[in-house]
């Protein structure tokens, strides 16, 4: 299953929306692919999980995840051959493996690890919990968003990765996510 967890290479710019639950991710991935005429890559897990509780009222387990992020690289590696320019994230592997550690007491499994470290992008968008939360069948954390936000900070900090934090409406978000996309792309 190695494979599977491996990025492509390319030479497209890779943007990952990255945060807690219901902070607006999917909504500025979709307006920053409109803005720059490209693609954006939707959070797999959601779809994966949202048949599972259809079908079974079962959430989320550790035997799940290796499929989520199977499912996520293919989506992403075949959204990059046909992104212009840059590729929108609403994921990555990185948020399996904190969100992995959170549910299942510090476990991640090895090879989803070992990809979430060694697959890169150009930026994290580290979505701030200044939005109201949002329920669904799926979320289910929120009284703790501030808590996850830290957690998601921290690795991306403790991982050296590039990121901005984004606050306030989805019109200020998309403008200063904008302004650093840009930045990136004029080099």
């Amino acid at each position: 299953m190695e494979k599977a967890f491996r990025q492509e290479p390319s030479d497209i710019l890779k943007i990952v929306l990255y945060g807690p639950e219901s902070t607006g991710k999917t909504t500025l991935a979709r307006a920053l692919a409109t803005h720059y005429n490209t693609e954006w890559v939707p959070e797999y897990a959601r779809a994966y999980l949202q048949q599972k509780w259809d079908r079974t009222g079962e959430v989320c387990k550790p035997e799940d995840l290796p499929p989520i992020a199977a499912g996520q690289m293919q989506m992403e590696n075949t959204l990059t051959r046909q992104a212009n320019r840059l590729l929108i994230c609403d994921t990555d592997l990185l948020v399996t493996k904190v969100y992995s550690e959170v549910y299942y007491e510090g476990y991640c499994d090895p090879e989803i690890e070992k990809f979430a470290l060694s697959n890169t992008y150009d930026l994290y968008l580290l979505t701030s919990t200044d939005v109201p939360w949002v329920a669904d069948d799926l979320r289910d954390k929120p009284g703790e968003r501030e808590e996850m936000f830290t957690l998601f900070k921290a690795a991306l900090e403790y991982y050296n990765r590039s990121f901005i934090i984004l606050k306030g409406s989805h019109e200020k978000r998309l403008e200063e996510a904008a302004y650093h996309i840009d930045k990136l792309l004029s080099r």
